[in-house]
């Protein structure tokens, strides 16, 4: 126990030395932050940050415009579901160029943007409950509202969409990772511990589902259960615990060599209680390493499956998703709608790939 307790404290303290793994870790703890804090940090915090302004599509980021917004009838939300998926969107926000009180409420002109004269409209008191006259409407329901990423093509905030889009992104990364590792733990054990026609039925499973091209199987996997946010959870999850099971495979042949897994079975112990409490502690360090690995592998691959349009489905925002609907805008004269979302997987799925190199730097025994 002391041992273990020591060999983990080197292996922390050899972390801690690495930068980069410091910076990446560092990093991923503030996407996951932004993550959960997803909606109280978007500036547009509807569902899925589905507001649409089609006369503001595709603008420039920085881009700032008046906005009116028009109540609907409120709907008992709980702040709960509220703080974690949203608000349903029952107002409609109207971009528009000016505006002027009149004596009924007021009237103002919708945005244009190629300075031409927009279409004039009426709102009368009566729709601004908050407002006990027209003057009091500006202060309520006009507000200078600025994109600091701009606008995608259905003119939403893009910084919204990006925001509440990493929630797919770590999202699959954990549940993918997770069933990887209860798969391929389970199967590598068992193959790894009891050979024979065991190990060859595994290893001709995982032989099997190595050959496969992996995009090839999770398309086969997501069209066998449908389109969907957790149907892509699952198929990548099903599609990457083969590494796991090899590696696991390889470490408990080699630990159950060991003396002390003798003794156990000398002293009576169950096969199950060998693996779970002698063997896998001390066969997990590469696991360890291949999990961060597959974190940046389940992110491309979701991304992937999102650009073909068979991963996340719209509205709910996911950077593939993001990426799919405005890859044409790079040669238009607007490449930061599909670069900005490009940028986000590169940066996410590099801070696993650098966790992975510190984590295999620390955990080496020979070092």
């Amino acid at each position: 126990m002391n041992t273990s307790t020591s060999l983990t404290k080197i292996a922390l303290r050899k972390f801690r030395k690495n930068f980069w793994g410091v910076f990446s870790l560092s990093f991923l703890g503030i996407c996951v932050l932004v993550a959960v804090f997803a909606y109280a940090l978007a500036p547009d915090d509807s569902k899925n940050a589905n507001q649409m302004h089609l006369s503001i599509h595709s603008k420039n980021p920085g881009f700032e415009v008046e906005m009116i917004t028009i109540p609907g009838k409120m709907e008992q939300e709980s702040s709960l579901s509220t703080f974690f998926f949203g608000k349903k969107n029952v107002a409609t926000e109207i971009p528009i160029n000016s505006y002027e009180i009149t004596e009924e409420g007021v009237a103002i002109t919708e945005y244009t943007s190629d300075g031409t004269a927009g279409l004039q409209k009426d709102y009368p008191l009566e729709l601004f409950p908050k407002a006990n006259s027209a003057d009091e409407i500006p202060g309520h329901y006009i507000s200078e509202e600025k994109f600091i990423l701009g606008t995608d093509k259905y003119g939403r905030d893009l910084l919204s969409r990006m925001l509440i889009g990493i929630r797919i992104s770590l999202a699959i990364g954990f549940v993918a990772v997770f069933i990887s590792l209860v798969i391929g733990i389970t199967l590598g054990a068992i193959a790894g511990y009891f050979g024979g026609k065991v190990d060859a039925a595994i290893m001709w499973l995982i032989n099997v589902t190595w050959s496969i091209p992996t995009l090839l199987l999770v398309i086969a996997i997501t069209l066998a259960l449908g389109k969907g946010f957790w149907q892509v959870f699952i198929a990548v999850g099903l599609t990457m615990w083969v590494e796991v099971a090899r590696v696991v495979r390889g470490q408990v042949m080699s630990v159950k060599q060991m003396q002390y897994v003798t003794a156990a079975r000398a002293l009576g112990y169950t096969d199950f209680r060998i693996i779970l409490k002698h063997i896998l502690p001390n066969a997990l360090a590469p696991v360890i390493i291949i999990s961060a690995a597959n974190f940046a592998g389940a992110i491309l691959i979701e991304s992937g499956l999102s650009f073909l349009g068979i991963g996340a489905q719209p509205p709910m925002p996911s950077w593939g998703g993001i990426i799919k609907d405005h890859y044409a805008y790079i040669i238009l004269g607007k490449p930061y709608l599909a670069v900005i979302p490009g940028l986000a997987i590169m940066s996410l799925v590099t801070a696993f790939m650098l966790i992975g190199n510190a984590l295999r730097d620390a955990l080496d025994v020979k070092a």
